[in-house]
């Protein structure tokens, strides 16, 4: 690893030893102006098309967009003011979507959990490639489902920005660049596992 990948690795306070491509992971606010193909994009939808799912139904829709193209401007336009701030430099914009219901046309109670394993997959693959996953919650799903035409039974959940790591900081707000130089930070393995009752760790700290 050359002195200029190393300044892209952000420091995680891994307390038990974990692979490399999920501890170098992070969600960046700015990229590298490297393009990413469409061969690219097909590299990392094979690796979440083969994320488990619920009787292997597959609940997942996933709409790309490149920059430039018509399909990334009305995902943009989807967007929140605050990601739309800095996501502009993001190579790809996604819509994650899902399948509400299952084949009968019952309530298919799995299917977010399903579509949060798709994008895992695709991220370590991306990861892989040298490419950033950020996902935002900053989407307007209601519109957003109109936009691209998904019938009733189906939900727009998340939309995600992907580019290569790297890009200018002065590209940033201040604000964002405090937080792309904060420290991570994750909740102890001890916090949210439970080897019998759960237990309220919040209620425990006060």
């Amino acid at each position: 690893m050359n002195a200029k990948e190393t300044d892209l690795l952000k420091k995680t306070p891994t307390e038990y030893d974990i692979h490399p491509l999920i501890k170098n992971r992070w969600s960046p606010r700015k990229f590298a102006d490297t393009p990413i193909t469409e061969t690219d994009l097909n590299h990392l939808f094979e690796a979440g098309r083969w994320a488990p799912s619920c009787y292997n139904w597959q609940p997942w829709r996933i709409v790309w967009g490149i920059k430039g193209s018509e399909t990334y401007d009305r995902i943009f336009s989807h967007l929140s003011e605050f990601n739309k701030d800095w996501v502009i430099n993001a190579p790809v914009l996604l819509l994650t979507a899902y399948k509400k219901t299952t084949p009968e046309g019952k309530d298919n109670f799995h299917a977010l959990h399903d579509l949060g394993q798709f994008v895992a997959m695709m991220s370590i693959q991306a990861q892989h490639m040298g490419i950033a996953v950020h996902q935002m919650a900053g989407v307007n799903p209601d519109k957003a489902k109109a936009e691209f035409g998904f019938p009733e039974e189906y939900h727009v959940a998340t939309a995600v920005a992907l580019g290569h790591y790297g890009g200018d900081m002065d590209d940033l707000s201040d604000d964002l660049k405090d937080q792309e130089k904060a420290e991570r930070s994750r909740n102890r393995v001890e916090y949210f596992t439970f080897q019998g009752n759960y237990v309220d760790r919040a209620e425990l700290d006060k």
